[in-house]
């Protein structure tokens, strides 16, 4: 399933993450795509108030990555500093996703090789300084 959003604001862009939150299954990894700037973050802000998580949700650009936790578990990666799915396998990967938790991965780009054909994609274009478009589209049929 495709499903196309518009949002005007960053509140509006949390909202679309909540929404997706409260439906998305546990053990889904969400490939996210857009600029700097596009909004990923305030989007994983509203995925992890819509999957129970009271958490302060920040970009994990140094990190790499950062795990949340409330009624469900949501692990954050941002693959900004990485330069292959090589570097991803060599902090974990696959023992994150054998975890059963759903995953958002920033710029999936950078580690297309890591993904296996079932990740749900997620892209978010910025049309203007407030309004968005953000693409879902769901499973396999990506």
């Amino acid at each position: 399933m495709k499903q196309i959003i518009t949002t005007n604001s960053p509140e509006e862009t949390e909202a679309a993450g909540m929404d997706l939150g409260r439906r998305v299954p546990d053990g889904t990894v969400i490939a996210m795509y857009g600029d700097l700037g596009a909004g990923k973050t305030a989007f994983v802000r509203g995925l992890a108030r819509g999957m129970g998580i009271d958490a302060r949700v920040s970009s994990p650009t140094f990190t790499i990555v950062n795990e949340y936790v409330g009624d469900r578990t949501l692990i954050h990666f941002d693959m900004y500093r990485l330069q292959s799915a090589d570097e991803l396998f060599d902090i974990g990967w696959e023992d994150y996703l054998s975890r059963g938790c759903v995953c958002a991965v920033e710029w999936s780009e950078n580690v297309e090789d890591a993904f296996f054909g079932d990740e749900w994609r997620l892209t978010i274009e910025k049309l203007s300084e407030t309004q968005r478009r953000i693409t879902i589209e769901e499973g396999s049929e990506c």
